[in-house]
């Protein structure tokens, strides 16, 4: 009897695990058809930061950002794998992708068996390649998840693991924090699930979770940018984090949840209903506190943008397949999901499987000019030497990181110099005095409205600056390019001066 409950269990097993491994197949190619798909603003900032650390250049030295250095660290090690390229950009998120699928089927499984595992991890290789989400794009928030999910996965029963076992979940969720700071919901999440099962073990958990950002400040200080890295990370990060009102938050979450629930609507309603399954058969605890914690991640700043929501996709596939393991009706359940899985992929199929990377690009980002970043930066490969200094007045870091010319102006971003805070002059002044003192070979001009966010009562200065320098100092020259992208070069007269 034994032997065969045995034979049936490895079966099951075998099963699932087979599907499974048939569906990161499925969603990684995917990610592999639309791998040359044009890097939007974020992927350009860590791409940019990611390719000078491998030249040994520190974070906050030549690119200056609020976030926090894990992802770029992540892209480094995805250039040091397959080469410095977009494609490299979508193999390391497919990865990242395809390793966070297994741990959310591992955790489902843990939870609620092979069944609830296996549905948790379909789930979320449906949801996390959404185009609602921005899936397709390697944002901070997938590395963030992939830590987080490893944390927990360790954390789960933890009133008989070993110290060791759990100071590596607090390694995983600090590690979380450092790839993003909203990651530091998750560490808050494991604190407060320690506090109610082994209360002893929470300093032991903390102290793994400390351990990423010491670290990291540690060794931004050797490197000399700390004090850089600490106004950029905590004080303008203050700043921008209150700039969004309570009331104007609830109105951006209101218009965004039609937007990420969407066609996978069916799936949203199946994990509402894990919930009420997760408290009638146990583990409630865990996956209810989950889900607030990981709203807590989407919700700092108040921003409410669609890939922050990647942060709530674990939980919710978890609660997805607590919906489908713990119904009493177990086979409409079934039917109910795998419709929701179909409903989901065939309302974004054109995207999925017959647009062009281009296409779907500016389906994703509207008229953004992330096309017209890549062609412009070939010109300027191709125009300049090796140790050339650009300047880009506006936010599009993609640029730096395709022409692989450093920049000569740490503000690859200029929407801080544009918000209603306290270091937003400051700011301006700085980016112009760097650039005045770098003298760069050309300066790129972006007038794309969604590169500055300019606001009515937007400081100005920065672009009566830019008008007089530009007509003095340098002459515009034909570029590859749109209208909303003008290319200036340094002058011969300016450069004998």
């Amino acid at each position: 009897m034994r032997t065969d409950r045995l034979s049936g269990f490895r079966s099951v097993f075998t099963r699932h695990t087979a599907l499974l491994l048939l569906v990161i197949v499925f969603f990684s190619l995917i990610r592999y058809r639309l791998r040359n798909m044009p890097l939007e603003r974020d992927e350009g900032e860590y791409a940019y930061a990611g390719q000078l650390l491998l030249q040994g250049i520190p974070p906050y030295q030549l690119a200056y950002n609020m976030k926090l250095p894990g992802t770029y660290v992540a892209y480094a090690a995805a250039f040091a794998l397959f080469g410095e390229s977009v494609e490299a950009v979508r193999y390391g998120l497919m990865v990242v992708n395809a390793v966070t699928i297994v741990l959310v089927a591992l955790l489902g499984r843990r939870l609620y068996g092979a069944t609830g595992g296996l549905a948790a991890g379909i789930c979320y290789a449906c949801l996390s390649t959404s185009p609602a989400v921005l899936g397709l794009s390697a944002h901070a928030t997938h590395f963030v998840v992939l830590a987080a999910i490893a944390g927990a996965l360790l954390l789960i029963d933890p009133e008989e693991a070993p110290m060791w076992k759990i100071a590596a979940a607090g390694l995983c969720m600090g590690a979380a924090m450092v790839m993003k700071q909203p990651g530091a919901a998750f560490i808050a999440s494991g604190a407060v699930y320690l506090l109610a099962k082994r209360r002893r073990a929470l300093g032991v958990y903390l102290a793994g979770a400390a351990f990423p950002f010491a670290f990291t400040c540690f060794l931004l200080w050797r490197a000399g940018v700390f004090e850089h890295f600490w106004f950029w990370t905590v004080s303008y990060s203050k700043q921008y984090g209150t700039i969004v009102s309570l009331s104007d938050g609830f109105l951006l979450l209101l218009g965004m949840l039609p937007q990420v629930a969407g066609a996978a609507i069916m799936l949203w309603a199946l994990a509402a209903i894990g919930v009420y399954q997760a408290v009638r058969v146990g583990r409630s605890f865990f996956l209810v506190s989950w889900l607030l914690f990981s709203f807590a991640a989407v919700a700092a700043g108040l921003y409410f943008r669609n890939h922050y929501f990647v942060m709530m996709l674990p939980a919710v596939s978890l609660l997805v397949g607590a919906s489908v393991a713990a119904s009493r009706r177990q086979r409409i359940i079934i039917a109910i999901f795998a419709a929701g899985i179909g409903i989901a992929l065939f309302v974004v199929r054109t995207d999925l499987f017959t647009l062009n990377p281009l296409q779907v690009s500016a389906r994703m980002y509207g008229d953004n000019p992330f096309p017209e970043a890549r062609q412009l930066a070939a010109y300027l490969r191709e125009h300049t030497p090796r140790q050339a200094r650009i300047a880009v007045l506006g936010s599009e870091p993609e640029i730096y990181f395709y022409a692989q010319r450093h920049s000569a102006t740490g503000y690859i971003y200029t929407y801080g110099l544009m918000e209603p805070q306290k270091y937003a002059h400051e700011m301006q002044e700085g980016m112009i005095a760097e650039i005045e003192r770098a003298q760069p070979d050309y300066i790129i001009y972006v007038h794309s409205p969604s590169s500055w966010l300019r606001r009515p009562a937007s400081d100005d200065r920065i672009f009566t600056w830019a008008g007089h320098f530009l007509a003095t100092e340098y002459e515009p020259v034909e570029a590859p390019g749109s209208p909303r992208i003008e290319t200036f070069r340094r002058t011969v007269t300016a450069a004998a001066k």
